[in-house]
């Protein structure tokens, strides 16, 4: 996190407000009750979108916070330079670290799943959007992260690769020629 305070509080800021936004909009589909036109639906589709859009940022968060729990060694984005919050850098980090990392990612997944289950209200279009949504969200989780989080911790597999890591030694961001 060395020198990247800035754009931590860049992501904070810009989540927040993006959550406020999906709050915005379901006090507005609440106060609108059920969807019986088009603007009533826009309303609704919007806000399950939002709503979607939420849990992804959430379940993002949680992989960080598990990070730093352990103080794995990140690299932030720029603020829409990745669909990523951060990048783990396999090269500084250990498999305990990216234990927790992970872990932290399905635990707010699965708080999210609860919050969403107990707080929506029943019968609207948004809460059924959103909830489909969410579910096909989890679905993705359980097909991409879990194998990868189980070759690591049960079989003793390598750390993953890919988009959300760095594997430099000096944990910078790899940026294609002419940036």
């Amino acid at each position: 996190m060395d020198r990247q305070w800035n754009r931590l509080l860049a992501l904070i800021v810009r989540d927040g407000l993006l959550i406020g936004l999906a709050v915005l909009l379901w006090v507005w589909t609440l106060d609108a009750g059920p969807a019986q036109t088009a603007t009533g639906y826009a309303l609704h589709l919007g806000t399950a979108l939002m709503t979607v859009l939420c849990g992804y940022l959430l379940h993002e968060w949680g992989h960080l916070i598990g990070a730093l729990l352990v103080r794995a060694n990140v690299v932030l984005p720029r603020m829409f330079e990745s669909p990523f919050l951060f990048r783990f850098d396999l090269h500084r980090n250990s498999r305990r670290q990216f234990t927790w990392m992970a872990s932290g990612g399905f635990v707010s997944s699965l708080l999210l799943v609860a919050f969403l289950l107990v707080a929506l209200p029943a019968g609207l279009l948004a809460s059924q959007v959103a909830l489909g949504l969410t579910g096909l969200g989890v679905l993705a989780t359980l097909v991409i992260e879990v194998p990868e989080f189980w070759g690591v911790v049960v079989k003793g597999g390598p750390l993953p690769t890919g988009a959300a890591f760095v594997t430099t030694a000096s944990g910078r961001v790899e940026r294609p020629a002419g940036r």
